[in-house]
């Protein structure tokens, strides 16, 4: 068993929802990695980074990624800082994975720097948000398949896209 598509992305690039649409519109089951951590800690993602840090946080992700390539045969969505692990991006050689794009401002934009997110909370969320682009774009385009920038198109775009560049 393995996902048909795993989706990577900075936060903002749209992975929860475009996973969605493309699982709906290829009528296969949708994953979000986030959710199943969330169900493994019993607590929120922010509370995991607050009371346990961000390095037990990255473990629990390492730990459910691995499991999800093996027992998910649909579109699976991984957090935006799955790709940090270099055990993560070996398992992921061995399979098609949607980098969704999204450029500073516009990701600035959709997240609207919020407080959910514990890697964009702080003195200068900009300039963080920034600096987590500039550290994880050659770890996403160096496990990545196909690449959708979706800075101006909408999800119904940006499904079709990937749709196009994986040869649906």
């Amino acid at each position: 068993m393995s996902p048909r598509f795993v989706v990577v992305g900075p936060p903002g690039a749209g992975k929860t929802t475009i996973s969605e649409l493309l699982a709906a519109r290829l009528d296969l089951p949708f994953r979000d990695v986030d959710t199943d951590i969330v169900e493994l800690a019993g607590k929120p993602i922010s509370d995991i980074f607050t009371d346990d840090g961000e390095p037990v946080f990255r473990a629990m992700e390492e730990e459910a990624v691995a499991k999800a390539l093996v027992e998910h045969e649909g579109v699976l969505a991984l957090g935006g800082g799955a790709v940090l692990s270099a055990a993560t991006r070996d398992r992921l050689r061995e399979h098609t994975v949607v980098f969704l794009n999204v450029g500073m401002a516009e990701g600035v934009r959709r997240t609207g720097l919020s407080s959910a997110r514990p890697l964009l909370s702080g003195v200068n969320p900009r300039a963080t948000f920034k600096a987590l682009l500039d550290a994880r774009l050659p770890l996403y385009r160096e496990v990545a398949t196909v690449e959708v920038l979706t800075d101006s198109l909408t999800p119904d775009e940006v499904t079709d896209a990937v749709i196009k560049g994986v040869g649906e």
